[in-house]
């Protein structure tokens, strides 16, 4: 299953073909314009040298920026390709990305944790619908440090598999705020590539390729 649009894409390549189609015809006019003045021109009275000259100077550089559309177009695709199949290789890998959504699956949910300095965390785990599921309290390092949650609720019930965000609240020895920074990790799925730029699916959670921090492959 591939999630998001071809709209985006569509309207590039129809604007791209519109633009190539366009200096086209303006190149095709100046060159029938340009035959049509040299056949009727008054032999007694020619076309000025210098007017001359610059009319083949601008058939030139219509000439090369035609040229030029083609080979840039060329180089994007090749390029999108390229990123398309480096994205391709994520699928089964192990990911840790920006962010504070991640999936519980098999009873297990991980995060990563970045503390400038040490610091007491209450630490609020949030289903799909915004509800709070589990609360906990946590000492943190001045570090960076996985926390796992099993998906048992604050009611001791084991909570549905699929995505869950992290809200953190954290406070140093002196009672002052520390921000801290979120990682998830998740096994990419599949990636969709009807975009411009491929984005990794790990369950219903999207990530660009520049959110990527860490890759694991499993082990054979």
């Amino acid at each position: 299953m591939a999630i998001g649009s071809t709209s985006a894409v569509g309207a590039s390549a129809a604007g791209s073909v519109i633009s190539r189609q366009t200096i086209a015809s303006n190149f095709d006019t100046f060159l029938q314009l340009l035959t049509t003045q040299l056949r009727n021109q008054n032999p007694l009275d020619p076309l000025d040298t210098n007017q001359f000259t610059q009319q083949l100077v601008q058939f030139a550089g219509v000439e090369q920026q035609l040229r030029t559309n083609e080979n840039l177009e060329a180089l994007v695709k090749i390029n999108k390709v390229s990123q398309n199949t480096a994205a391709l290789g994520f699928v089964g890998a192990t990911v840790t990305a920006e962010g504070a959504t991640t999936q519980l699956r098999d009873g297990l949910a991980v995060w990563y944790l970045s503390s400038p300095r040490p610091a007491q965390a209450t630490i609020s785990i949030l289903d799909s619908n915004g509800s709070t599921v589990f609360t906990d309290t946590k000492t943190l390092d001045a570090a960076t440090q996985p926390y796992q949650w099993n998906g048992r609720t604050s009611t001791g019930q084991q909570a549905p598999a699929g995505p869950y965000r992290l809200q953190i609240s954290a406070k140093d020895a002196g009672g002052q705020a520390v921000q801290i920074s979120t990682n998830f990790s998740g096994v990419v799925d599949q990636v969709d590539i009807s975009g411009d730029q491929p984005v990794l699916l790990v369950g219903a959670t999207l990530i660009n390729l520049d959110q990527v921090r860490s890759v694991r492959r499993p082990s054979i």
